[in-house]
């Protein structure tokens, strides 16, 4: 059973809080691209009235994260999965609607095959593009992820 928005939405508010309670949320799940998007809230703002880079990084890693969720269950394999490092651009000020899109064409399927055939952990780098209501690119954030495979 593949992952749905509304399932992933009920998990960030109870393990991922300040995710939740920042406004993100998963919009779109296939089996090549997720979509999170968030708004400017209140809560999510700095003093400069615009996003604070911290919850813009959280809709970006929850984009590229559930893609790897969803070929793991899709495997029906067990791994474990953790952030070792990440870049970020800004390139215009955040305001309004967000909507951080990731799409790796094979990248993700590839790494699990040399996973399952190696059975040596594998890392990969994800990227999600930021995108404004105006369709300008606001940020870009690039993520390594290392991938174990659980006994």
């Amino acid at each position: 059973m593949p992952l749905t928005p509304k399932g992933i939405n009920l998990f960030t508010f109870f393990n991922l809080p300040s995710a939740w309670w920042s406004g993100v949320r998963v919009e779109k799940i296939t089996s090549v691209t997720c979509d999170v998007k968030v708004n400017l809230l209140w809560i999510n703002k700095n003093p400069f009235n615009s996003m604070f880079w911290a919850i813009q990084g959280m809709a970006a890693e929850l984009s590229t994260g559930v893609l790897i969720m969803q070929e793991a269950k899709d495997l029906d394999i067990k791994i474990s999965m953790l952030v070792i490092n990440n870049k970020a651009n800004f390139t215009k000020k955040a305001k309004g609607k967000l909507v951080f899109s990731c799409r790796p064409n094979d990248l993700i399927k590839n790494t699990f095959q040399n996973l399952l055939e190696t059975k040596n952990p594998q890392t990969l780098w994800l990227q999600s593009r930021g995108i404004d209501e105006k369709g300008d690119t606001v940020s870009t954030f690039d993520f390594e992820w290392t991938l174990l495979l659980k006994q």
